[in-house]
């Protein structure tokens, strides 16, 4: 199911760089087709949308806008279960990201100057929330719940409807529980070009963030700019770091939480013991049996998936950092040993009890996380993701006095005369 590789330095890169080949650049064919949906809806605004919403799910659904009545209704309506594992979940998310809070400031000289930086949440944020087969309240928590936090004034929900054209109420009642102020039908690079440049009902946002499928992704990548997005996803990745300590039965279970995903979704198991490797080849294949997404694992495992065996445990660390994954898990003898070791990771798991669905549902931390490497240098979803920063500055005539000579001097030695002269003048009658 899963390939061994011994890491010498040579075979373990090979398989790392046929795996990098799975998020190489997007298919021209998808560009075309994205670019075409954009510049269609940026002309044609909600008609546009409604086509290819007909166009791409069969039907126009129930609702354009879901009336705020309806979404009260599936909250009213819901599993009592359901609604309070999803307000436990909020309140340990919640409580993160509280801590992520930043503030403004002020920094007063004695010379009169005055010097600071205001922080502020984006004005509007659009969240896309995929509703089809795949549906995920919990991302609407994990994209929501910060933006609020931030002081994000407006959040509005785009989601694709169900096949017989309503809202999946699950997704309602996450929204409810939320605060996401309007929730539109659509889905698709549509609705992505809907919330960057607006239309006559969905208004125009500052901010695009969720997941969506190669075509949503495809869009968020062409768009950013016109409007900013939490990051281009590529498909989801697991790597545990385990020794000889590890249960197997863990091991496997959470290498396939992932390859559930996607059959390019990419579980990594990096290990110094070869019995380990051997006990985690023998539990996939009984796991995998009772699992609904038997198929997809499989293929996941067998095409993107591979043990790699190591000498030592800093080899091991070594080799995941320059993995660079999306989910770190480690199983090792003394997990916290190792954590200021781990640089590169969207979110890490330690000991044998920090599943990896923990996070992505419950524990607290963001469940948004950069893939394909990009953790050496991005950083998780985070309430500074809805944040913007504007520094101020104050003078008086005789602080600017002080300053003007080196200002003037740094300015003409750039050859910008005009940035001197806006300087000079201020003091050419004294």
């Amino acid at each position: 199911m899963m390939k061994k590789i011994y890491a010498n330095g040579t075979d373990e890169k090979a398989f790392l760089e046929q795996l990098a080949k799975r998020t190489g650049e997007t298919d021209k064919r998808v560009s075309q087709i994205v670019t075409e949906i954009i510049e269609t809806v940026r002309a044609g605004g909600d008609q546009a949308v409604q086509k290819y919403t007909k166009q791409f799910d069969g039907e126009l659904p129930q609702y354009y806008e879901v009336p705020q009545e309806v979404i009260e209704d599936a909250l009213n309506e819901a599993d009592e279960d359901f609604v309070n594992a999803l307000l436990d979940a909020m309140e340990n998310i919640a409580d993160f990201h509280n801590r992520q809070r930043e503030n403004s400031f002020v920094n007063a000289l004695p010379n009169g100057v005055l010097l600071g930086q205001r922080i502020r949440g984006l004005k509007r944020v659009g969240l896309y929330v995929p509703g089809g087969t795949a549906a995920y309240p919990s991302s609407v928590l994990m994209n929501a719940i910060p933006a609020k936090i931030a002081g994000v004034e407006e959040i509005i929900m785009v989601t694709p409807p169900r096949k017989d054209g309503t809202p999946n109420p699950d997704i309602l009642v996450a929204a409810a529980i939320c605060g996401v102020d309007r929730v539109f039908l659509s889905g698709g690079a549509q609705a992505i070009a809907a919330l960057a440049y607006g239309t006559e009902q969905i208004p125009r946002v500052d901010k695009i963030v969720g997941p969506g499928n190669i075509y949503v992704a495809t869009a968020k990548k062409l768009l950013y700019g016109v409007v900013d997005i939490d990051m281009v996803a590529g498909p989801s990745e697991i790597l545990v770091l385990a020794d000889d300590t590890a249960d197997p039965a863990f091991v496997a279970a959470d290498l396939m939480s992932q390859a559930e995903h996607d059959k390019l979704a990419s579980s990594i198991l990096v290990t110094t013991s070869e019995k380990l490797a051997d006990a985690v080849l023998m539990e996939l294949e009984k796991q995998v049996q009772s699992l609904s997404r038997k198929e997809i694992i499989e293929a996941s495992l067998r095409d993107q998936g591979a043990i790699l065996i190591c000498d030592c445990v800093d080899c091991a660390v070594e080799l995941a950092n320059a993995i660079a994954p999306e989910h770190l898990e480690v199983h090792l003898q003394n997990p916290m040993e190792y954590l200021g070791r781990l640089d590169n990771a969207g979110s890490v798991f330690l000991g044998q009890y920090a599943s990896e669905p923990l996070g992505d549902y419950f524990a607290g931390p963001n469940h948004v996380l950069p893939t394909s490497g990009t953790a050496r240098f991005f950083s998780p979803l985070s309430v500074s993701s809805f944040l913007k920063r504007s520094g101020y500055v104050y003078y008086t005539k005789e602080a600017l006095a002080d300053a003007k000579d080196d200002i003037v001097l740094i300015a003409e030695r750039e050859g910008l005369t005009a940035h001197a002269n806006a300087i000079k003048v201020r003091f050419a009658k004294d």
